[in-house]
């Protein structure tokens, strides 16, 4: 007997995952065999939250911020984030274009339920973090990818291709500058050019800017800077980099005040409000003491140019030195060819078995494109000590050499 009502709703379907996780479970499985792990795949940060940041939490947990607050979240920090977003970006924001989210991520799955009807197009960066497309697609859009090309310093966004992909169904692009998984951040032209476009199509625009701040030199712009834009344009900010706080799930949307209040009632629908004492931490990581961030990006940066030297070093490896984010987006296919190799999961596979360097590919990031050529692998260094990444990757150099 078929019990058909206890079927699952058919947009699951439609629901991708954040395919990166799958690599962790080939990793841990690869080490419950007694095997070296040298962890690239997951861009989580294995450096402690700033101590004033978790001093504040333990003293709102004491004074009884436990309950429910407001779904938009407690005025202290959303006047706070509209203060830093605001000065970083040139912007004047208030509380009122604030709303405090449980991470990051859900930032994405509102703005999509915000703007997007059934059908409509959402343009979206691929390689990408994977849950842009997943969502577009689970709330019954049309996902529509846009490819980077690679350059002399790294990676340019194909703007024919994003004027061609615009249609009359196009409501809104998904734009990430500092970008996950390759690490490319736009120049002011491509920034521009992004911008008019939106602005001539009458496009909403998801800025990520989750690692606005996550930078070794120079200061990043946001495309909401931009003449025209903050009216259009929702900024993902995410607690998670700048302050080691992955697993706290702190963060907001910066939007447009009538487009905040849509996102705050989905709020109430979806968790009521974000954990009431993680938000004072927020405030204290905003308001207070920024050494503990400047320490986290030295280290950063240490990791950084360690990870590219030997990678630059290595027979068949082309990589470029991002000045944004904790990724490296290397080509590897030289390197495949010269060992035979021609799948790119066989070599990530023949990688870990050989050399217990673990990494994502370029397949966790989005469905490959048509006429890609080049191949692709991430290696994330948040999670990883200094001495592994110099001991891990001299190990694939000599696998690779070897072969």
């Amino acid at each position: 007997m078929t019990l058909t009502k206890l079927a699952f709703a058919d947009r699951l379907d439609r629901l991708g995952t954040e395919t990166a996780f799958s690599v962790s479970l080939a990793a841990a499985e690869w080490a419950s065999r007694g095997n070296r792990i040298f962890p690239f795949h997951l861009g989580d940060l294995n450096l402690a939250t700033p101590a004033n940041v978790v001093a504040a939490m333990d003293k709102a947990i004491a004074d009884g911020k436990t309950g429910y607050c407001q779904a938009a979240g407690i005025p202290q920090l959303r006047e706070a984030l509209a203060d830093d977003v605001g000065a970083r970006r040139g912007l004047q924001y208030s509380p009122a274009n604030v709303v405090v989210q449980p991470g990051g991520k859900p930032v994405i799955t509102k703005f999509i339920q915000a703007v997007m009807n059934p059908g409509e197009e959402v343009l979206y960066p691929n390689p990408g973090y994977p849950i842009y497309e997943s969502q577009i697609e689970y709330f019954g859009g049309v996902a529509k990818a846009y490819r980077y090309l690679p350059d002399a310093t790294g990676f340019r966004i194909d703007l024919d291709q994003v004027r061609a992909l615009i249609g009359p169904n196009t409501r809104a692009i998904i734009y990430n500058d500092l970008q996950n998984p390759i690490g490319a951040e736009s120049t002011d032209a491509e920034r521009e050019a992004i911008a008019a476009l939106a602005i001539e199509h009458d496009l909403w625009v998801l800025s990520d800017e989750a690692y606005f701040e996550m930078r070794y030199s120079g200061t990043s712009s946001s495309i909401a800077s931009l003449p025209g834009m903050q009216e259009r344009t929702v900024i993902l900010y995410t607690f998670s980099k700048k302050f080691a706080m992955t697993g706290w799930r702190l963060g907001a949307a910066i939007a447009p005040a009538a487009l905040a209040d849509v996102i705050a009632k989905l709020n109430t629908n979806d968790e009521s409000c974000t954990t009431h004492f993680v938000q004072y931490a927020g405030v204290e990581g905003i308001r207070g003491d920024q050494s503990g961030t400047a320490v986290m990006l030295d280290t950063l940066r240490t990791r950084r140019d360690a990870a590219v030297s030997l990678l630059a070093a290595t027979p068949g490896i082309d990589v470029f030195t991002p000045e944004a984010t904790f990724y490296l987006f290397p080509d590897v296919t030289d390197a495949m060819a010269s060992m035979g190799i021609t799948d790119l999961a066989a070599f990530a596979e023949a990688a870990l078995h050989n050399t217990g360097v673990s990494f994502c590919t370029r397949r966790h990031f989005g469905r490959p494109q048509p006429g890609e050529q080049h191949h692709y692998v991430r290696f994330a260094y948040s999670g990883i000590e200094l001495a592994d990444i110099n001991e891990g990757l001299t190990l694939l150099q000599q696998w690779i050499a070897s072969v």
